[in-house]
């Protein structure tokens, strides 16, 4: 083993070592946040659509008209 730091300089394969395993982790973590299952950020893409739908989901008529004619006129 001693020998095949002969033929590489230990400092250089280190750091080009780290580089690449720092890029793999970099890699991975965005493949995962790419995911609907593992994004940790902002959670799965049902749950903040279906959200959205139901904040503007219309009245149904009846309690549309119900509810201009009780509220008073503006000055």
């Amino acid at each position: 083993m001693w020998r095949m730091w002969t033929l590489f300089d230990p400092r250089r394969t280190l750091v080009a070592l780290f580089t690449f395993l720092f890029a793999l982790a970099l890699l991975i973590h965005f493949i995962l946040l790419s995911t609907d299952r593992f994004n940790w950020i902002e959670g799965p893409r049902s749950a903040r659509g279906g959200v959205k739908a139901a904040q503007m989901a219309p009245l149904p008529p009846a309690v549309a008209q119900a509810d201009i004619q009780a509220t008073p006129p503006s000055k």
